[in-house]
């Protein structure tokens, strides 16, 4: 039975991966269209949330038969609930990168703007950040944990630096840059958002592993503690 009970969580581990996977890809796949005005990329992304959608609810099924069958304690019983935590997690993500794509299609058919610099630089901030704390959760890796809580405030800071050029250098001095300018202030926010859910994933994942909670606490990591 314990031996089973293993594979199950290994099959759990893959499913947190795939949903992983998807939503960075639906992130990716969001932001191009942004990049390249593609209106069928950004709508792909809006009907494909469907398959994550069916992903999660897949996954939360499993986590509590999981618990309902095998009754697992301590580590193994804090191994899935952060499962199901994650799994939460990366719905919202998946629903974020639906935002960007439906972001963007009130831009496609709209001159560019500016050219897009720090966006992209926060996509790949959020992709890697999706990446570590997936790979932290499948090994149990504290440290990698831990960086992904240290890169939320690169994020912050790239949010804040789109927001200030987009008010100070464009709405201020045009008000006619306005409605573009708006949308991707939505954008870089929506992404920001998906970095604070990827904190917290790798924050459930400190407390999977070490039974300590860090959350609203990142002096704990940052002081090696």
């Amino acid at each position: 039975m314990e031996r089973h009970f293993d594979v199950e969580l290994d099959e759990l581990k893959k499913d947190i991966v795939a949903i992983g996977k998807l939503t960075e890809e639906a992130i990716f796949k969001s932001i191009e269209a942004l990049k390249t005005r593609d209106e069928a990329l950004a709508r792909k992304v809006i009907n494909d949330d469907v398959n994550i959608d069916r992903l999660e609810l897949r996954i939360d099924e499993k986590c509590i038969d999981l618990i309902a069958r095998f009754q697992p304690m301590a580590k193994d019983l804090r191994l899935i609930t952060t499962g199901m935590k994650i799994n939460a997690d990366m719905e919202r993500i998946a629903d974020l990168a639906v935002d960007i794509a439906q972001r963007t299609l009130e831009l496609v058919d709209k001159p560019q703007l500016k050219p897009l610099v720090d966006i992209p630089k926060l996509t790949a901030v959020a992709q890697m950040m999706i990446r570590m704390a997936i790979e932290s959760f499948v090994k149990g890796d504290i440290e990698l944990a831990k960086k992904v809580v240290l890169s939320d405030p690169q994020a912050d800071e790239l949010r804040n630096a789109i927001q200030q050029e987009l008010i100070e250098d464009y709405m201020v001095k045009d008000g006619s840059t306005a409605p573009r300018a708006v949308q991707l202030l939505l954008i870089a926010r929506f992404l920001e958002r998906i970095c604070d859910h990827t904190t917290n994933i790798a924050e459930n994942v400190i407390y999977m592993v070490e039974a300590e909670v860090v959350k609203h606490h990142p002096e704990k990591l940052a002081d090696g503690s």
